[in-house]
């Protein structure tokens, strides 16, 4: 790996300057992150996106104009590969489990510490879930009072579920492939159509859903 290009490219959408600054600056410390743009607001977060096509997202909630659960909607729909992370002091319910439905991959509190935010923007960047245990606890109490969606008739193969339990304890696709000594685009293949059987649009929610299945634990999904 070369010094000479930053991995990872963020775009940061936060309507308050001293906080956009402040991550900003943060950020321009870590040598495999580039900052390559500042939104004010949702509207010009999703054109910018567009423009910059950056990896990762920083995601403020509260802006005016557009927020960030619907900007997060239009750019997950319309750029699949660019991955978003809620970075927010906004913890209700009712906020949280709308974001990741929206097809945000994090959750993460501006009081949390300058590495909690370099690691999550790692793990996000590679498509893995990060979600603080707190969050992650209230994701839980949400997701129990929704109404099940009743999976497809077609059950999850084995190979399938052990998949599943994988990706859930946070494991990559790397990872996945080398302890179950496959390819990357057969686990890729694999989580495709465990996502398509229960109805489920990202990581996150497949994560969600072994948690609350039982297939793993808080605890061990966060490591």
């Amino acid at each position: 790996m070369t010094n000479q290009e930053p991995n990872i490219q963020v775009l940061i959408v936060e309507d308050h300057v001293i906080v956009r600054k402040g991550i900003k600056a943060l950020l321009d410390e870590t040598k495999d992150i580039q900052v390559v743009g500042e939104a004010n607001d949702g509207q010009e977060a999703v054109r910018l996106a567009g423009d910059l096509k950056p990896d990762v997202i920083l995601m403020d909630l509260l802006m005016p104009v557009m927020d960030g659960i619907e900007a997060t909607r239009q750019i997950t729909l319309l750029h699949p590969d660019i991955h978003v992370l809620v970075l927010t002091s906004f913890v209700g319910d009712e906020k949280i489990y709308p974001a990741i439905k929206a097809g945000a991959l994090g959750y993460l509190l501006k009081d949390s510490e300058p590495y909690e935010l370099i690691r999550a923007i790692h793990r996000v960047y590679r498509g893995e879930p990060s979600l603080h245990p707190m969050i992650a606890r209230m994701m839980m109490k949400e997701i129990r009072e929704q109404p099940v969606v009743k999976p497809t008739p077609d059950p999850l193969t084995a190979r399938e579920l052990e998949v599943l339990y994988l990706l859930a304890k946070g494991l990559s696709n790397e990872e996945i492939a080398d302890q179950l000594v496959i390819s990357e685009v057969t686990v890729r293949t694999h989580i495709s159509h465990l996502l398509a059987k229960l109805h489920l649009a990202n990581r996150v929610q497949a994560t969600l859903y072994a948690l609350r299945e039982g297939i793993t634990s808080i605890d061990s999904s966060n490591g």
